[in-house]
């Protein structure tokens, strides 16, 4: 049974803006403007813009990590729309809100409880939306505040939902002898992180990644090799990395955000 959601007052941002201007800064202002108390935390801003995959891969590893009755607020959307198609969601005791572009997919896919935001409803909280560019700041900020502060609950906002736009990347492909999957993002020091979860490796008896032309080998921790070779590793988040000791492997393979990755069983050890 999914846990329900209790509020603890603490709120996330995930925006496609990377700090420039006041866009976050405003969307923090209108969440305090209803909220005083809130504990805002961004999560990150630096997601490529227009691709919710790379924010949606970021929340749904990273939510675990806060505590429960935590409402995470992500928007990263590929075009402003007149009229948004909203969604709040519950999960493992959190709560989720964001458009319904696929951002969401990763945790949605999973055990959450969903529900399509009906934007007459929000006159309930106080809140008159008028169609605008700034979605963030004008509609999901108050909602957010809402849900944190237990002004609203979110299956109060909206009917159940089963129809969500999925992902922009499938999940790996996984057989008996390989798994293949993409590169979902590039870190600041140019380590590839896919999509593949660590749990799916051990499926492999010896496991070797072929990534930009090359077959790289799998180690435990970057100083398990040389300064410039390359390895894959299962990172802190509990995914394939494809990391350069010292270097950049985002530079150094010539490949990022979609390329694919290949873990294949070479049946012996690498």
């Amino acid at each position: 049974m999914e846990k329900s959601f209790k509020p603890c007052g603490v709120i996330t941002v995930t925006t496609d803006t990377a700090n420039k201007g006041s866009f976050v800064a405003t969307i923090k202002g209108m969440i305090l403007r209803r909220f005083l108390e809130a504990k805002i935390v961004d999560l990150t801003h630096d997601s490529v813009v227009q691709w919710p995959a790379e924010a949606g891969f970021w929340l749904s590893r990273a939510y675990r990590y806060f505590p429960e009755g935590t409402v995470h607020l992500c928007v990263v959307d590929p075009g402003a729309r007149i009229e948004p198609h909203a969604l709040v969601a519950v999960c493992d005791g959190h709560a989720f809100l964001g458009p319904d572009n696929g951002v969401l997919a990763p945790l949605l896919a999973s055990r959450a409880a969903v529900y399509a935001i009906d934007l007459k409803r929000l006159g309930r909280i106080g809140l008159e939306f008028t169609a605008g560019t700034f979605h963030g700041r004008d509609l999901y900020a108050p909602i957010a505040a809402a849900l944190a502060s237990g002004v609203c609950r979110p299956e109060s906002l909206g009917e159940p939902t089963t129809d969500i736009t999925p992902s922009w990347v499938d999940d790996p492909e996984v057989s008996a002898e390989e798994i293949r999957g993409v590169v979902l993002t590039v870190d600041n020091f140019g380590n590839l992180i896919t999509n593949i979860d660590g749990t799916l490796l051990g499926k492999l008896a010896h496991p070797v990644v072929l990534a930009g032309g090359h077959k790289i080998p799998f180690r435990t921790t970057y100083g398990d090799v040389k300064p410039g070779d390359y390895l894959a590793l299962v990172n802190s988040f509990g995914v394939l990395e494809v990391a350069q000791s010292e270097m950049s492997a985002n530079q150094g393979l010539g490949i990022g955000r979609g390329s694919p990755v290949v873990v294949q069983d070479m049946k012996t050890p690498a």
